[in-house]
């Protein structure tokens, strides 16, 4: 079953082909980072626009990679949301009018459901129940899927997402947009015990996050250690700060799988793709015995492959979408099929 997926839910304009849910027949990502570089960060009406202008080169290219034609998918599936509004119309858009013109089902699907998929593309089909780190720069959530599919959010940031919080410290400390890679290649050259940035939320008592008091930590100390004097090891910076937040994010992590007795975990979203991140909680789901489930980088990041391997699952299932399907900004986390070999 050979299914198209689009997701342009916020800068990546993203088509791939995926095979029975795992098999990557393409996954082409057009990048808009040089269209955001100039703003320090993605600007809306720039991202639709880019969009507009990538959707159709990049279908083509999916689909000749794939050594495909419209003739051979059996669905295509999108991203409904949540994202931005006018980027997400863009891709659902595209998938209904090839929906209607070539007479192949619609598979709307949710951006996060997508971020749990692309754990079967390097895994193989997914066998919950498991329990996802959802890390990105509009989410960070830890959620349970259950054995029917269920997702349960059992901790949420209750205010910066930790790739917002990546990229706002970035910028703080003079380096390019996306900040999040920058601070990951940056900090492999520092101490994690340079300075010591609060753990905000360790020990709350519950799966919650908070990063907006460690940002504002970071900028405080700098310019703290301006106002005296003190040499700033930018390398230092970026590590102590990578590490307060893996901290958090790991221990929450372990906590909620030992509490809910779940042996299998996984780490997804633009922000799994940090190696300081990705090495912690490897050794501490090891540590631990839990099976940690990684997708490489480039399925981390947002991606058409995610998309298409979710669609497979609701197809599957025998779930398709009407073509009157619209693109919903806030679209929550709903059941997900869990398809069998």
């Amino acid at each position: 079953m050979l299914v198209l997926g689009i997701e342009t839910s916020c800068d990546e304009t993203a088509v791939a082909l995926v095979e029975d849910g795992v098999t990557v027949r393409s996954n082409v990502i057009g990048s808009q980072i040089d269209h955001h570089r100039p703003f320090g960060g993605v600007v809306p009406e720039i991202a639709a626009r880019a969009h507009l202008e990538m959707m159709l080169p990049t279908i083509g290219q999916a689909l000749v990679e794939a050594g495909a034609t419209y003739d051979d998918l059996e669905g295509v599936a999108v991203t409904a949301g949540p994202g931005l509004v006018g980027a997400l119309l863009v891709g659902v858009a595209a998938a209904k009018s090839i929906s209607l013109a070539h007479d192949i089902p619609l598979i709307g699907v949710n951006h996060l459901e997508g971020h749990v998929c692309a754990t079967q593309l390097e895994h193989g089909l997914i066998d919950p129940p498991m329990l996802a780190l959802i890390v990105s720069g509009g989410h960070t959530s830890l959620v349970l899927l259950d054995r029917e599919g269920g997702f349960t959010s059992i901790g949420a940031t209750i205010d910066d997402a930790a790739g917002e919080a990546f990229d706002k410290v970035a910028r703080f400390i003079g380096l390019p947009f996306p900040g999040g890679p920058e601070i990951d290649r940056l900090s492999r050259d520092g101490d994690p015990t340079a300075i010591a940035f609060p753990r905000a939320m360790l020990n709350s008592g519950n799966y919650d996050f908070s990063m907006s008091g460690l940002k504002t930590a970071v900028i405080r100390e700098l310019r703290r250690m301006d106002a005296v004097g003190e040499e700033i090891v930018l390398a230092d910076v970026a590590a102590s700060f990578t590490e307060a937040i893996t901290d958090v994010l790991v221990t929450k992590t372990i906590r909620a799988a030992e509490e809910h007795d779940v042996e299998r975990v996984t780490l997804v979203g633009g922000v799994a793709a940090n190696s300081r991140l990705r090495e912690a909680l490897a050794d501490r789901c090891r540590a631990a015995g839990r099976r940690l489930l990684l997708p490489q980088p480039v399925l981390c990041t947002d991606n058409g492959a995610m998309i298409a391997a979710a669609g497979f699952n609701r197809l599957a299932a025998g779930q398709t979408t009407a073509v009157d399907l619209d693109a919903d900004p806030s679209l929550g986390l709903h059941a997900m099929p869990i398809a069998h070999t």
